[in-house]
């Protein structure tokens, strides 16, 4: 893990393994950061819950958690802005086409609710064109996106 400290901003360069347990002592580290910077419960509740599916959607759904293939993410983060982007080795997907958990005939069925839940808790949430690698952004004091499921 290489990192460039400064007293009000921080940027971080990591390539985790496709092991579901690889990976939670670099959240860990990432929201105590975030805390030292001043942020609240209620964003580092929403960035913990954005890491946890991006970071383990990446491997399970990207890399298929094989053990060769590798998870790079690019961070930065400080007092106002925590901008990430996780990105797999996988063949990518169309966001597009992931059904929506919200609609009436989909509310029982297990799974799907991640995405929703990252783009209802982030300020800004985006696929590169082959879908195999996700930017999300927090910003202090801007409002999330918030949940659509009416």
């Amino acid at each position: 893990m290489s990192a460039t400290p400064s007293s009000d901003e921080r940027t971080l360069q990591v390539s985790l393994p496709s092991s579901l347990t690889a990976y939670h002592d670099f959240m860990q580290s990432i929201i105590d950061q975030l805390e030292a910077f001043g942020w609240q419960h209620g964003d580092l509740f929403a960035i913990h819950m954005a890491l946890e599916e991006s970071i383990s959607n990446a491997i399970r759904h990207g890399n298929k958690e094989d053990p060769a293939k590798r998870v790079a993410i690019d961070c930065y983060m400080s007092s106002e802005r925590f901008w990430i982007r996780v990105c797999d080795e996988g063949p990518g997907f169309d966001p597009r086409k992931v059904p929506d958990c919200c609609d009436p005939d989909r509310l029982e069925v297990a799974g799907g609710r991640g995405l929703a839940l990252m783009k209802a808790y982030m300020t800004l949430m985006e696929y590169n064109e082959l879908g195999n690698c996700l930017t999300m952004e927090k910003r202090m004091g801007v409002p999330a996106n918030g949940c659509r499921c009416d």
